[in-house]
């Protein structure tokens, strides 16, 4: 009788492929905000006060903000809005239009899990692809150093919705202000946070930011520019 055949070796199980794609990709795109993108503007920025708990100083309308923000088609040189776009879907290579001092900042990014925004349809790009979502904006506008004889860039404000935060979309939009300070050979970006903001003041020291302790911001608004304005400037000319 024939002896019975040895079993097999064991088959060495298959190690897992650590290169295999996320299945969860988010793609997203920084532009040029237009006069169009002013509804989804308006909803970040009250969005974005009541977050900061300013919402009673909040007085921003669409039509104030068409009438400031793009009076002039003159970006970099005056009020300039950078939008961040997601999608689920990779965004066509041609459409949108390009600006000659900006291209669009692509970039993908590889999540764990899927992003539920309950505001799909309340915050839909003002182009015409399909399933385009305004995920936040920075908006920023020339200044002046003369210690730097140098412009720069002041960032009035920047804001990323609460369904996509803790995702590196705020790091993006900074990064497309700084990239435009240095392309246009501008010497510093500076904006300002909330003392109570902890958080973001660890990430801007983390970016390597200087948070500066010993400046104080002053401002004249309201009553207090109106009645200012009417003075001769001279009655507390000691104190200066």
């Amino acid at each position: 009788m024939a002896a019975a055949a040895p079993p097999p070796p064991p088959t060495t199980a298959a190690e897992p492929n650590m290169d295999l794609p996320i299945n969860h990709p988010l793609f997203t795109r920084i532009r040029l905000a237009t006069k169009a993108d002013v509804p989804v503007i308006h909803k970040m920025i009250y969005q974005m006060a009541v977050f900061e708990r300013l919402a009673d100083q909040c007085s921003a309308t669409e039509p104030s903000l068409s009438a400031t923000l793009f009076s002039k088609d003159n970006p970099f040189e005056s009020f300039t809005v950078f939008l961040i776009e997601v999608s689920t879907t990779p965004f066509p290579s041609s459409s949108i239009a390009h600006h000659s001092k900006f291209t669009p900042i692509h970039k993908t990014l590889n999540l764990d899990y899927p992003i539920s925004d309950p505001e799909l349809e309340v915050f839909k790009s003002s182009t015409t692809e399909a399933g385009v979502v305004v995920a936040g904006f920075v908006l920023f506008f020339p200044n002046y150093s003369t210690f730097l004889a140098k412009p720069g860039f002041y960032i009035e404000d920047l804001f990323v919705r609460e369904s996509y935060r803790r995702k590196g979309l705020g790091k993006m939009l900074l990064s497309a202000v700084a990239r435009q300070a240095v392309a246009m050979g501008y010497g510093r970006v500076e904006w300002v946070v909330l003392d109570w903001n902890t958080n973001a003041i660890k990430f801007y020291e983390e970016m390597g930011a200087n948070v500066m302790q010993e400046w104080r911001v002053c401002r004249l608004t309201g009553d207090a520019l109106q009645a200012y304005a009417t003075t001769s400037g001279t009655k507390d000319l000691d104190l200066i």
